[in-house]
């Protein structure tokens, strides 16, 4: 093996060990503030300054999720809700990035169906909640429909900006080159749109994680959103916090495993890193 080489794959470890170790101080950076919450309010509660029947101390909270997983509540209610946001997610991204990539390719399209989109889109959910469960009940029709309407607004709009925002000179370059229609999409478009769809795709996850919980707690019979429902009505906020944490940690990993997909597909990105 060659000195360059030996330098070489010494400079690649380096860099490794470099970046694990921001990755590790970054993850501790973030830790602070939520360790120094738990302290502060376990030790508010310990004394009696946070009455314990609305703000339940952190360690009833642990104990009270481990007993729902223990009894097997935890896992059913989780399974239903994760279900309902795939699908209204996969329903409502598919529709969002296919009707994004029509409108942001063809200028007919977009005169034709951008302003409806656009005036549907600042409509407050809550408004149309109503309707949905009128049309179609309260089952899980209504619910995934819900959701993938949370979903689709975010993913058609972010995909429509990047469309529009992809330099015309690489498109001037795909014609030269003669590109298909199909190829311009494939190769150009949708790579160059990259960065706006990957953010819309976080947007939409979050969006139906929201609409998720409205659906769940407007009704339903089943669900971490029930399971919160029905504890309200005990006064049982143990619980409720278990659900609402529940819904945060499940909204906090669905979008880190966006931001990986970023920082893999995004690498030729040359963008400013603090």
């Amino acid at each position: 093996m060659s000195t360059q080489t030996v330098a070489q794959n010494k400079h690649l470890v380096i860099r490794e060990t470099t970046k694990q170790s921001k990755l590790a101080k970054s993850a501790l950076r973030g830790s602070v503030l939520p360790v120094v919450v738990l302290i502060a309010w376990q030790a508010l509660g310990s004394v009696g300054i946070l009455p314990a029947q609305l703000f339940s101390s952190p360690l009833l909270i642990v104990m009270t999720f481990i007993d729902l997983v223990q009894s097997g509540e935890m896992g059913m209610h989780l399974q239903i809700s994760l279900t309902r946001a795939f699908l209204g997610f996969a329903l409502g991204g598919f529709l969002g990035l296919l009707l994004g990539v029509i409108v942001g390719m063809q200028k007919k399209s977009e005169e034709y169906l951008n302003p409806s989109i656009q005036m549907l889109r600042t409509v407050p959910l809550l408004a149309i909640t109503p309707l949905f469960i009128m049309w179609f009940g309260f089952g899980e029709l209504s619910k995934v429909l819900l959701i993938a309407l949370g979903a689709f607004f975010p993913l058609y709009l972010q995909t429509f900006l990047g469309l529009r925002n992809v330099d015309k000179k690489l498109y001037d370059v795909a014609l030269i080159l003669e590109f298909s229609r199909r190829e311009q999409i494939t190769k150009l478009m949708i790579p160059a749109a990259l960065p706006n769809i990957l953010l819309g795709i976080r947007l939409a996850l979050s969006a139906a994680w929201m609409c998720l919980v409205v659906a769940e707690l407007l009704g339903a019979d089943r669900g971490v959103g029930f399971m919160i429902q029905d504890a309200r009505s005990f006064m049982q906020t143990d619980v409720v916090f278990v659900g609402i944490i529940i819904f945060a940690l499940a909204g906090k990993i669905s979008d880190s495993l966006v931001r990986f997909l970023e920082n893999h597909l995004l690498k030729w990105q040359d963008s400013f890193k603090a």
